[in-house]
Order: structure tokens, then sequence, then C-alpha cells
């Protein structure tokens, strides 16, 4: 099992390259955690920025886990992987993205932490990370029980250091030229044990084709027939960078070009070939230019798709807080016009409530004209005709008599209402009481039964004044 990765910045570009299918036979985005956005760009978005508020320029890490194959790591397995890794680097618990990706029938899988403690904010240490990838993948190895694969770092056991494996870069460079890293090395390693000097090595270098340069971070750099740019210390096997520095001593570095000078003269060497020559360079120059415009327009409409996606979202949560506001606005509009409806209704409930002195507004009324017309009639006599003196009895004698009714049904009540007492009385003669609430409750039958002494209810008197109360009247004695 190989594991490899690093910090790094640079959120869209990695995640477009992680859902790319330009060299890729599969991408399955697996899992996006610790992040509010659901796609891929905007979850390391989200974790990019959280290092605004720290000095780090490198807030994320990605890691590569690819066992050999045949070997393919189970859900279950990449768990284990994942959590294993986690432990190491410290990376438990922080917001991740998980892509698998399958190329040539090997499949592996690319993991991007946020290395941002948010609790402390501060960036997870990212140090000695090479021997620590070498550490999981011999503990996962041995876990899977898949071959175990030596490492340069962790468990030689007195094992010869293995050759460097070619970068991301370096790979990348390969499938664009052509020119495989291992055969420059063999071929660039012969060259130099076949020169007894700096400058014939220079020769040699020039002889097959190769073009010796100044490198702006490298001592030396060369430049293959193709135009790729290879380091000189790393294209020699078994050389150190001292040695090849102390090697190349004799020779003048600035006299050597730059390296686009070199891939300029590459270039002029190609075109100034044979027919036969220049055709496979405009050729080739053409192919890429059709293959990166092939990638531009995949790569595009990857970048519409994914902004389609964010624009749905983005939609779909403005039109859910739309409909939200207007479901409230309905409730609480519904609420007001059930409280103005229960107010009405208590209000006109309380207007026609009727006591035990209630008279209906036409019999006042027809009470209060019958007591204005006897009082002028005293004043200033009027002629009745016979039978309109009889029709006021005979009206008097009516109304009389239904007060003599309701004084009936009162007296009625109030005996009910004594017996309802003793009925109480005799239900709590068991309930023990303290003295305090013993007495109470005597002042309150006291009370009760000195109103009903003094304050009998008297319908018989005749009512001097009416009350104005909606939908009737209220009347009380002198």
């Amino acid at each position: 099992m190989i594991i490899k990765g690093g910090s790094l910045a640079g959120a869209t570009g990695l995640g477009r390259y992680l859902q790319s299918m330009e060299v890729n036979e599969r991408a399955v985005v697996i899992e996006t955690r610790g992040t509010v956005a659901p796609d891929i760009v905007g979850a390391m978005k989200e974790m990019e920025a959280y290092a605004e508020g720290t000095k780090c320029e490198h807030p994320l890490y990605h890691a590569m886990i690819s066992p050999e194959p045949p070997y393919r790591l189970t859900a279950e397995q990449r768990e284990e992987a994942l959590s294993h890794f986690e432990e190491k680097f410290g990376f438990s618990g922080q917001a991740r993205v998980v892509v698998v990706h399958e190329k040539k029938g090997r499949e592996h899988i690319h993991v991007v932490w946020s290395r941002i403690d948010l609790e402390n904010m501060r960036a997870i240490p990212d140090s000695h990370n090479f021997a620590k990838h070498e550490q999981v993948a011999r503990q996962l190895e041995r876990m899977f029980g898949h071959p175990r694969v030596q490492g340069a770092h962790a468990e030689r056991d007195g094992a010869e250091r293995p050759d460097r494996s070619p970068s991301r870069a370096e790979l990348r460079q390969e499938e664009l030229t052509g020119v495989k890293s291992k055969d420059v090395r063999a071929e660039v390693t012969a060259l130099f044990r076949a020169s007894d000097g700096a400058e014939a090595f220079r020769t040699a270098l020039e002889d097959a084709g190769y073009v010796l340069a100044k490198g702006d971070r490298r001592d030396f750099v060369i430049v293959d027939r193709a135009g790729g740019e290879h380091s000189l210390a790393r294209r020699v096997s078994g050389m150190k960078a001292a040695a090849l520095r102390e090697f190349m001593a004799p020779l003048d570095r600035e006299s050597l070009p730059s390296v686009e000078e070199a891939k300029g003269i590459v270039q002029d060497r190609l075109s100034g070939g044979s027919d036969f020559d220049r055709a496979c360079w405009e050729d080739a120059l053409a192919a890429n230019a059709i293959e990166a415009e092939r990638n531009d327009k995949k790569q595009n409409a990857l970048d519409r798709e994914a902004n389609a996606e964010a624009i749905a979202w983005e939609d779909a949560v403005a039109k859910s807080a739309i409909e939200k506001t207007g479901r409230d606005d309905l409730l609480a509009k519904q609420r007001r016009q059930e409280r103005f409806e229960d107010h009405l209704d208590n209000l006109i409930e309380s207007a026609y409530a009727r006591g035990d002195d209630y008279v209906s507004q036409t019999r006042a009324a027809l009470k209060d004209h019958i007591r204005r017309q006897d009082a002028a009639d005293i004043v200033d006599p009027r002629p009745h005709h016979p039978d309109a003196r009889v029709a006021d009895e005979e009206r008097k004698a009516e109304i009389y008599e239904d007060h003599d009714r309701r004084r009936r049904r009162a007296e009625e009540r109030s005996t009910q209402g004594h017996l309802l007492e003793d009925r109480v009385a005799q239900k709590f003669s068991n309930v023990e009481m303290t003295e305090a609430q013993q007495q109470r409750m005597e002042r309150l039958q006291n009370a009760e039964g000195g109103e009903r002494a003094h304050s009998p209810e008297r319908d018989d008197l005749e009512p001097d004044r009416q009350r104005e109360a909606p939908g009737g009247g209220r009347t009380r004695g002198r």
C-alpha cells in the first residue's frame, strides 16, 4: 500500500481535479463531513475559509491511499484506514472530503482534511509526514493482509533505500510529453558514469539530445527531447545533491541557459530538423491544442454543472424561506382573526347576560309608558273610551301577575339554594379542617345567610329607570 500527501492551498483547483474525468475512468464522491456545502468545491472553499482567522497559508491536507493491485478496500476497510490516518496526524473530527478514483484498473482514495483546529484557531502540525505515511501504510498492510511495499523512511530493517517514486507533477509531465522519468534516469545515469568531468558530461548530454540548464530553485536542470523538465540530481541514480554539486563545480553555472531558454533550444532543434520531424512537431502541437481545448470544454461543463447545482440549492433554500414566511403570516393572520372573533363573542355575551332582575326591553318600556300615562291623567285627566280604560286595567293585571310569577320562582330558587347548602355542609362535615379554615367557612355562611335575610329579591316595585344595553334592558327598584 502506498500513501502520499501534503499540505496545500487552492480549494477550487483541487476540487476540480478530484471530480475530473479527464484521466480517471471513475470518480465517486464518498463523503463530505463537517461542512455546510454538500459539493466538493464548496466544501473545500469552506474549509479553506477557516484559515482566515489564522496565519496558516496551507490550510488543506491532501492524501492519496493506493492499495497494490488487485486489492481494493471495502467500505469498512476504508473507514479503518481513514481512522488510523486521522489518529496518526491528529485530524480526528476535522472536516473532510473523500473521493474514490479508478484509473487503469487501479482504485485509489483521495482525502482532503481541514488543518485548522477551530476550538484553538491554529493549524494542526504536518511535520514528518512522509515517515507517518509509511508507518500508517505498514500498519494497514498487516491489518488487511496486503503485500508489503518497502519505503524509504519507516521499517527499513537494513534494507537498501528504494528509488524515489515520481511526483504528481512528474506523472503529469509524462502524460503530456510521452517521456518516462525512469527512461531518462537510466540514460542520464549511464552518461554520467561514462563521463570523467563536468564538461564531458555536458557534451554527452547535448549529443544525446538533452540541454543542461541552471534551475531557479535547483542547481542544475536538464530538458529532454520533448521539452520536459527534470532535476539533474534526481535523474542520476545513487548521487547525492552535494556530491553532484562538487562534480559539476568546474563548470561555470552562469554560462548555462535558463530553463525557458533551454526549452526554446529544444523547440528550435525540433523545428529545424527534417520535414518529417517538423510535421511530427506540428502534429504534436495540434494534438496538444485539441486535447487542451477538449479538457477546457470538459472543465467548463463541470463548472457549469457545479454552478447549476449551487444555484438550484440556493433557489430551493430561498423558496423554502419564502414559503415558510407566507405560512407564518397566514397563521398569524388566522390567530388574530380568531382572537378578534372571540373578543366580539365575549362582548355580545356580556351585553346579553341576564341577571336575577332582568326585564325585557319591551315590558320595561310598556311599564314605563303606563306609569307616565297614569301620571299625566292625574295632572290633566283626559276623556277615555270605556273600552280603553278596561284594556289598561287588563294590561296592568298582566304585568303584576308576571311580577308575582317571577317572585315565586325566586323564592323557589332560594329554597333550593338552602337545600344545596345543607347538602354541601353535610358532605363536608367529616372533612378535617383547621380552626382557621372552620372560622372562615362559618364567616362565609353567615355572610351569605345575612345577605339573603336582609336583601330579599323584590320585583313588585315599579321600575323608575331603564339601563340601556344591547338587545335588552335592566331595571332596579327605588
